[in-house]
């Protein structure tokens, strides 16, 4: 016991009692005459009768402390719920073993012998249950000399997984301690480690309090693996492997595809690995015979997401389509026999075959629910929405504007760029593939461009724009035509920026390279008034459309955001600690991203799935996307204002808005991104700034410094040696490389994703495939005659197969769609910046931006003046609107690539 003598009045200020490190080890006891009364913040020493001890005249008195050995701690666990109530795969209750075991670890060593305090263990027993989650309670007594809590460890008793939300420990003289978990716990008897959990507070690696630093590092190590075996459904490892399983030589060896990554050949960013046995055919191949691919466990859709998303049955749901399909229309090549079969589509849609095995039809509509309508018969049909350009304007499809406005506002706004030299010129070799000047004359532009005289003119006025296919498809035309049923071109299309600030198409030209014996073949086509001319401009048209559609899902949308997001994903769990600031600020921008990449590995773009299926490229889709990975992807581009420059849309300015001024005023996919692409880049300098006072923090981080070297040497190690990556020694470069992966996994995946069935729905507007050549290319004299007296009919053959555009349709409502549980940009607090005033601060100010933003972008598409959104018939864009509902409602920014 220890003793005080007061001789004068006694003022104590609560901040001595609770963060003086003596006095927590204190109670202070009433006394005879005396009591202490707290006022606000002040302790003050009161005698009985209530008069303040400065009022009296005293003698000095004794004020006794007693020494408290221990805390009393209580930990409140939350365990989730799944969606129907009941917990998944959990048994509750408090039978047997049904526990959780908690141990307490101080941030502290032991100041005595410099080694780990011992930790204190406790059981956590299920005490409540509501509708959402099942608490649980433990508790502890802490020996005064513990210190802060800095972490606790988590193991599972009960026989199954369980998905911990967060733990609370109440019982703190400063508070109650937060750990924000969310993650599945596996049972004790699985595994040989115990989850560790940090406390919500933040921590470069050099202020990591020591009794947590041995914890930070072996986490990350077991998050690393060791790269060896193949990984189960319940492992946490994040590695590397290249895309050896897009084939499937073991099944048939029609079905072999390039390994993707690991040679000059065919670079590509890397994957997860997955450890799956080789092939015996060809051992460079990982087999597919697997029900599903390897995510880590915390990567994988939460159930809600199941449900919109079937993890499960996706890949045999679409199988299913197909095979419903073919057994309604018997012949996988038959083509639409009149338009008014598409509108079919959406009046009355497929009937269903009753002989489709019931279990089927249910997969069909866990896998597609909207699109499968049960009628009052209770025959079911697969029956689709009607897309929402559609919905406005029946004829929107046909229209030559709306085919220019597309590109700046429809599903694909990153390929237009401004034409900078002339004449236009190939780089290929002629040798290989024909003469390289193009067939578009100075005559043919500058007939059509009102109020210029000469091409130079128009170009120097910045006034001419293209969309550009031909060198990177010319290589693979003959390729392709090898194949059944399609065709390929080089494409270009010009198009002149009128004074109302809208896009006119001038010209389309089409070649043919060299093919055997064939010499290069190449025409122009332009708009027309007689019939003829006008239906090969229709039907020329369709050849770029269908080539601007394949480069928009298997390039704009695929390779520049699911695929090249990967390596970050994987680094970001690899080398940066959860306690790491810069973890925090990246993990919501990584959510469902491995898990939507595996689907669509699965799915998508495997030997077979659904792109070689129905798009144009067939079994050459990813390869052509490692070869614009080669040629066209550079990081330092990948931001939007570079991006921009880089295909001359903007110029830097420092007077105009955001530093840059539009080539096209009007230009909404621009005008709109760059509003988030600054807030976003606040908010992240901003963050940056707090943690990041001086350049040589950066440099000295050793896991920032790490995670940065990783990306570049093993997630895109074949483009490791390329100069323009960025260094990352200042505030200035960490925040841009944030900033950058920030916009490419939310707004520039938004603006690639979220259009899709509202334009492509109604395939007409976006086929993905162009499968005969054009009328004019060496046509024999019953062709030439067919397509004269029948020019409808050689459309509808040239669109996509019945099959073909329904599976498209299916997969472009699914992909659309957000998720009730989607998390969108900037709209909910990440729990640990909460406990920081100036991060709690900033993101509220981020939050109040993107606010604000939603009121912009509806004020500029009410802009009758603003021919791009504003219209009649025409489609608003809202692709950048941060927030949305479930559904496919064309708005909305998710944090991340999460469908």
């Amino acid at each position: 016991m220890k003793t005080f003598l007061l001789k004068k009045p006694l003022h104590v200020h609560s901040s001595f009692i609770t963060n003086n490190a003596s006095s927590s080890s204190y109670i202070w006891r009433k006394l005879d005459t005396y009591s202490f009364h707290k006022n606000n913040s002040t302790y003050n020493l009161f005698l009985k009768s209530s008069l303040p001890l400065s009022k009296k005249v005293i003698s000095p008195c004794i004020v006794m402390a007693t020494t408290k050995s221990h805390h009393n701690v209580k930990a409140l666990v939350s365990v989730k719920k799944s969606d129907d109530g009941l917990l998944k795969n959990l048994v509750t209750g408090i039978v047997g073993n049904n526990h959780l075991v908690l141990e307490l670890v101080s941030s502290e060593l032991d100041p005595k012998t410099n080694s780990e305090i011992e930790t204190i263990k406790g059981k956590a027993h299920e005490t409540e249950k509501n509708e959402n989650e099942v608490q649980y309670e433990a508790t502890f007594e802490l020996p005064t000399n513990f210190g802060n809590v800095g972490a606790v460890l988590v193991e599972n008793e009960h026989s199954k997984e369980i998905f911990l939300k967060n733990i609370v420990l109440d019982g703190f003289p400063d508070g109650p301690v937060h750990l924000s978990c969310k993650s599945w716990i596996q049972p004790k008897h699985d595994t040989h480690t115990k989850r560790v959990f940090f406390t919500n507070k933040m921590y470069l690696p050099s202020q990591t309090p020591s009794g947590l630093r041995k914890l930070r590092e072996n986490e990350l190590i077991e998050l690393r693996g060791n790269g060896e075996g193949e990984r189960k459904s319940s492992d946490r490892i994040y590695d590397y492997d290249v895309y050896n399983d897009l084939g499937d030589p073991d099944t048939n060896i029609a079905l072999k595809r390039p390994v993707l990554g690991g040679s000059k050949q065919y670079p590509y960013p890397r994957r997860c690995r997955t450890g799956r046995k080789h092939s015996n055919t060809d051992p460079s191949y990982e087999t597919r015979d697997s029900s599903s691919f390897y995510v880590p466990r915390d990567e994988a859709f939460a159930e809600i997401k199941e449900i919109q998303f079937d993890t499960t049955t996706a890949s045999s749901g679409v199988k299913t389509i197909l095979e419903s399909l073919d057994t309604i229309l018997t012949d996988i090549d038959l083509g639409f026999v009149s338009f008014e079969d598409i509108d079919t589509l959406y009046k009355e849609g497929f009937q269903l075959p009753s002989s489709l095995d019931s279990n089927k039809l249910t997969l069909l509509q866990k896998v597609i629910p909207k699109l499968i309508k049960a009628t009052n018969d209770s025959q079911n049909f697969l029956r689709f929405d009607t897309p929402e350009a559609l919905k406005r304007d029946k004829f929107f499809w046909l229209s030559d504007e709306e085919f220019a406005r597309e590109t700046l506002a429809g599903a694909n706004p990153n390929s237009i760029q401004l034409v900078k030299e002339w004449p236009l010129r190939s780089k290929l070799e002629s040798q290989i593939y024909g003469s390289p000047e193009s067939a578009i004359t100075r005559e043919v532009v500058e007939s059509q461009i009102i109020g210029y005289t000469t091409v130079e003119e128009v170009i120097q006025e910045k006034k001419l724009f293209m969309l550009d296919y031909h060198d990177l498809y010319l290589p693979y035309v003959s390729k392709v035509r090898e194949l059944k049923n399609t065709t390929l071109y080089g494409s270009r299309t010009l198009f002149f920026l009128t004074k109302q600030g809208t896009l006119k198409p001038l010209v389309i030209e089409l070649t043919r390279p060299i093919i055997g014996d064939k010499p290069q073949w190449k025409q122009i086509f332009t708009p027309a008034s007689d019939s003829t001319n006008l239906w090969l401009w229709r039907l020329a048209k369709t050849h770029v459309l269908a080539h601007d559609t394949g480069y928009h899902e298997i390039i704009s949308h695929w390779l520049r955001t699911h695929c090249v997001v990967e390596p970050f994903v994987i680094a970001t769990n690899r080398q940066l600690s959860t306690m790491h600031p810069i973890y925090k600020l990246l993990h919501p921008h990584l959510r469902y991203t491995l898990e939507i990449n595996s689907l669509g590995r699965q799915i998508l773009t495997s030997a077979y799935g659904v792109i070689e299926d129905t798009f144009f490229t067939k079994k050459y889709s990813m390869e052509l996307s490692s070869v614009a990975y080669d040629k066209l992807w550079q990081f330092d581009l990948q931001g939007l204002p570079n991006d921009l420059i880089h295909r001359g849309m903007a110029v830097e300015d420092s007077n105009a808005q955001h530093g840059l001024k539009l080539a096209i005023e009007d230009y909404p996919f621009a005008n709109d991104g760059l509003l988030i692409w600054d807030a976003i880049k606040q908010w992240v300098t901003d963050y940056v700034n707090h943690y990041y006072p001086s350049p040589s923090i950066i440099e000295s981080d050793q896991e920032l410094q790490a995670w940065w070297t990783e990306v570049r040497t093993k997630g895109h190690s074949d483009k490791s040696e390329e100069t323009w990556w960025p260094n990352l020694k200042t505030q200035k470069d960490l925040v841009d490389i944030i900033t950058t992966i920030a916009w490419i996994a939310s707004a520039h995946h938004s603006a690639t994703n979220f259009a899709q069935y509202a334009y492509g729905g109604y395939f007409p507007n976006r086929p993905t495939i162009a499968r005969n050549n054009m009328p004019t290319e060496d046509p024999t004299k019953e062709e030439w005659e067919k397509f004269v007296n029948k020019p409808e009919q050689t459309l509808l053959e040239c669109f996509p197969s019945q099959i073909q555009a329904t599976l498209v349709m299916t997969i472009l409502n699914l992909l659309s769609y957000h998720s009730p549980d989607e998390e969108y940009l900037g709209q909910l607090i990440e729990p640990s910046w909460t406990e920081n005033p100036t991060i709690k601060v900033a993101f509220e100010k981020f939050n109040g931006r993107l606010k604000e933003i939603e009121g912009i972008i509806d004020s500029r598409n009410a802009n009758s003046d603003l021919k791009n959104r504003n219209g009649a018939g025409i489609v608003p864009y809202e692709l950048m609107k941060p927030f949305s509902g479930p559904g496919v409602t064309g708005k909305g920014v998710p944090y991340s690539i999460s469908i």
